[in-house]
């Protein structure tokens, strides 16, 4: 189970998505594509003005991201114990 739980992990950090997993959630996000014609595997590009701000590029902006809850999050108390 743990070969194939590594190998899976393997091939998903080649491709285009990250994997990210835990106790309480395991996450496939896409990453930008490196043949993207239009931001070149940055992800985005930067628009002018005094304060620039970052646009995402639709090549992994506009792509689901897909997320398997598994355990519940503990929560967090509102003020120390002590």
């Amino acid at each position: 189970m743990l070969v194939t739980v590594t190998a899976a992990a393997a091939v998903l950090e080649a491709g285009p998505w990250r994997l990210y997993a835990d106790r309480h959630r395991i996450e496939l996000k896409p990453r930008p594509r490196r043949s993207c014609p239009d931001c070149r595997g940055a992800g985005g590009w930067w628009t002018g003005g005094a304060n620039p701000e970052m646009e995402a590029c639709g090549c992994w902006s506009e792509r689901r991201e897909l997320r398997v809850r598994l355990l519940p999050v503990p929560a967090w108390p509102d003020e120390p114990p002590f």
